[in-house]
């Protein structure tokens, strides 16, 4: 694989896509102070790198809850019985495939793996928990903490050298 070097210019372009990915091409030139066709090198080359993953969408939860009705969000601690690698990596790997499941890490040291998970309702978090931890036999404790304020979420990579 080979190294990226990046300069001023690249992380000027990774944080202004960070606050919004929906800017055009001339508008995020505008804002970095390159030229249209600079630009459009230069975040094709993050992108072919990987430095840019995805452009996604980030919905409001608390709106959609007025039109969807009340979802539940809940950090989930999870500690396995059995800690060898492909233990792990199964239940990391069964987990990541589950819609509820936005985000997954594997820590250390305390619980193996932190989850957090999005659901409409109580009876949809008990069918994730019987689906995800009751039915696999390695599973040894899980420890849920629901949210009732969200007072940050911010998505963004801190781009100081």
């Amino acid at each position: 694989m080979q190294e990226i070097t990046i300069d001023a210019i690249d992380l000027k372009l990774l944080d202004a896509l960070q606050n919004d990915a929906s800017l055009s091409n001339q508008d995020l030139a505008e804002r970095v102070h390159v030229s249209p066709p600079t630009c459009l090198r230069r975040v094709k080359r993050l992108r072919d790198a990987g430095l840019i993953e995805r452009e996604i969408a980030l919905l409001s939860t608390d709106k959609l809850a007025a039109v969807l009705g009340h979802g539940l969000s809940a950090l989930i601690e999870i500690t396995l019985d059995r800690q060898g690698a492909e233990h792990l990596e199964a239940f990391e790997a069964r987990v990541v495939l589950d819609d509820a499941v936005q985000q997954c890490y594997r820590v250390s040291p305390g619980p193996d793996f932190i989850l957090l998970v999005h659901v409409a309702d109580m009876p949809r978090y008990l069918a994730l928990t019987q689906r995800l931890f009751t039915s696999d036999a390695n599973v040894r404790n899980v420890k849920t903490f629901f949210s009732t304020k969200c007072a940050k979420f911010k998505p963004k990579v801190l781009l100081t050298q």
